[in-house]
This record gives structure tokens, sequence and C-alpha cells, in this order.
């Protein structure tokens, strides 16, 4: 079991694969097929089961449970995967489910998340790094989500939807469609409120990125041409701006859902 150090009043199977310095409290359970990265930190009353697989330097706070059978009637046993990323940090009372063979047979975090109290990863989940999901957030299953997306706390992401880069959901928000990249949704019914302004500048992006963000993001969602007609004139007017390019490859890679659209769009003119 390498380096490791373990509580004497932690469970961990002996079959565990265990990377060095890692360290595991009392109360933990650890199951044969788990693998923890190096420095993995589980701090107490966690459960790891199944086919989990953590990345180093991932801290697990205590009352989590990951890998345990998925939430889906479904299910039937199958040896399916929860893989979790580096340097996540996974507070008290988080889920995360593996995947199902009813899609992907596996859940996928990436590296440098946060998942703050009670959040929930339903099977089939595809997160991607730098993500945020406040307290008492929960993804039904099959959802995609991209990198430095935030979601507010109570908010509820529904079943095969996908989140675009650096979008933002706002607290006790309901997402019933796809959010492209950059989007900004809130609301006791989720709508597109522009884009996520305050995400932009912190990461940097420069005037002129956002500039031609806010251009686009008019020509796609103000006048009331049909919105295959307005995707098409951004395509026209903004075919060679790699950021704009983005949203519109979102777009076009529907995955059966429809896209955010806001609450009401103004007039052209």
């Amino acid at each position: 079991m390498s380096s490791a150090t373990i509580h004497p009043m932690a469970l961990v199977d002996p079959a565990a694969k265990l990377g060095a310095g890692v360290r595991i409290g009392p109360f933990c359970t650890v199951g044969p097929e788990v693998e923890l990265g190096d420095e993995v930190e589980l701090i107490s009353h966690v459960v790891v089961a199944g086919r989990t697989s953590i990345g180093p330097k991932t801290k697990v706070f205590p009352f989590v449970s990951l890998g345990l059978p998925p939430q889906d009637l479904k299910f039937s046993g199958e040896k399916s995967q929860l893989i979790i990323g580096a340097n996540n940090v996974i507070r008290e009372h988080v889920t995360m489910n593996p995947g199902t063979h009813g899609d992907k047979m596996k859940t996928v975090v990436g590296d440098n998340c946060m998942f703050m109290v009670n959040t929930h990863v339903a099977h089939d989940c595809i997160l991607g790094s730098h993500i945020i999901m406040a307290n008492n957030a929960v993804l039904a299953g099959h959802v995609t989500i991209e990198d430095h997306v935030i979601i507010g706390g109570n908010s509820a992401i529904h079943q095969h939807l996908r989140l675009g880069a650096h979008c933002f959901v706002g607290g006790m928000t309901p997402v019933r469609n796809d959010i492209i990249p950059f989007g900004l949704a809130i609301g006791e019914t989720a709508t597109l409120n522009g884009l996520n302004l305050v995400g932009l500048k912190r990461r940097g992006f420069t005037k002129p990125q956002i500039q031609s963000l806010l251009a686009a993001y008019r020509t796609l969602f103000d006048g009331e041409a049909q919105f295959a007609e307005r995707i098409e004139a951004t395509r026209q007017g903004f075919g060679d701006n790699e950021v704009v390019q983005r949203i519109l490859a979102f777009i076009d890679a529907d995955a059966g859902r429809n896209v955010m659209q806001p609450a009401r769009r103004r007039h052209a003119g």
C-alpha cells in the first residue's frame, strides 16, 4: 500500500491502489477496485467504492460518497467507472456516481474543480476542469460541462444538457436548455441573460475579445429572424474570430436539446 498513512479506524481493502503520501482518516471505507493518486486525502467518514479513481492532491471532506451505484433504475451492476482528476476539493456530503451501460459507462471529473456542500454529480456526466458547483447544486445524468463553469447554489441541471465553457448559472436556477459558452443564465425559469462578463474579465479575456463576443451575442439573439438565420449571420460576420467560433461550434454540435434563449429578444433596429 505504498507510503500511505491510514488511520487504524479506517477500512481499506488490501487490493486498493494507493499512491505516495495518501492520507486516509478515521471511519473511511475504501473498496478493492479503488485507485487513489499521490497525496490524495480522505479526511474522515468518506466512502470510496466501485471502480473509482481519484487524481493526485484531491482533498475529500467528511461524509462524501464516491462510486456507489448510480440512482438509475436501469443500472444492473455493470462495471462502470467514476474518474476524478487532480487537485479537486470535494466538500461535505457530496455524492458522485459512476456511469451506466445506457451511455458512456463512466462519469468523469476534470482537474482543479470545487464541489461545495451537498452537490451531486449523477451517472454519465462529463465535467471539464476549473468548475465550481456551489452548495446544493445538482446535476442529473448525462450532463456535459466544459471548463471554467460556475453553478450557483441550489441550482439544478436537467439531464442530457451541455454547459459551454466559461458560462455562469445563477443561484436557485433550474436549467432546462443548453447554455452557450460565456453565457449567463439566471431566473426562476432559466433564461439567457447576456454574457458572463465578470468571469471573462477575471480569466484574462481582452477588451477586443469581449467586445466581439458582445457583438456576436447581439447578432445571435436580437431581432425577429429565425434562429438558424441569425446563426448564419453570426457565422458570416465573425467567421475568423476564434472566441466567437467557440460559441458557433457549441451550437453546431447540438446534442438534442434546445439552446437557451433570452426571455425577450429586442426588435432589430
